[in-house]
């Protein structure tokens, strides 16, 4: 199975693409690809001032605060509060959207899909195992509160918070172990 460590000091700032900030890829398919031309796109914005989220017709989103006191959503009118309780909101990139940061800035972590191509999944993980789903494509694991060691083929790849572990499906066990939470991301074809 092929893993890669994307370290969090690593990644390039790029401009959003409404020109409203910055954003560093850490992955995205395929290679090389533009804002209107990928298939799947994950990257972690720093947010330091209320305003528009861009446009991306055709994709679907999920936003993740990492870091900061959180972040209030408003998705086509509707408000949606992430904080440390409830961090994580899935919305169409369709939507006009807003962000009114609730106390300082933050850092999210953006997964985005096209409608048609795939789909994805995110979950909250601790220490133990996991397993990945049958269909998923590539994963990745992303560590939020501090050192996590992940075991695949009895290979370590040791990560510190917000580094990124990017694997091949695999349908064995994945071994975890670390203090606190990290985020598993799951991308999938999309069967239509």
């Amino acid at each position: 199975m092929r893993a890669r460590v994307v370290r969090n000091h690593d990644l390039v700032r790029v401009p959003w693409k409404n020109g409203g900030g910055t954003t560093a890829e850490v992955a995205a398919f395929p290679e090389g690809s533009t804002f209107e031309t990928f298939g799947w796109r994950i990257s972690m914005a720093d947010v330091a001032s209320d305003g528009p989220f861009s446009l991306f017709p055709g994709i679907d989103r999920t936003l993740i605060v990492v870091e900061g006191d959180g972040i209030e959503l408003d998705v086509e009118g509707i408000a949606y509060l992430l904080d440390e309780a409830s961090p994580k909101l899935s919305f169409s990139g369709d939507d006009i959207t807003t962000g009114r940061l609730l106390s300082g800035p933050i850092r999210d972590l953006n997964v985005m899909t096209r409608r048609g191509q795939f789909r994805h999944r995110t979950r909250f993980v601790e220490s133990g195992v996991a397993l990945l789903a049958e269909e998923t494509a590539v994963a990745f694991l992303v560590p939020l509160d501090g050192l996590f060691d992940v075991t695949l083929d009895s290979t370590i790849h040791s990560l510190q918070a917000l580094d990124t572990l990017m694997l091949d499906a695999t349908q064995d066990l994945i071994l975890l172990s670390g203090s606190g939470r990290a985020i598993l991301i799951e991308i999938t074809p999309d069967p239509i």
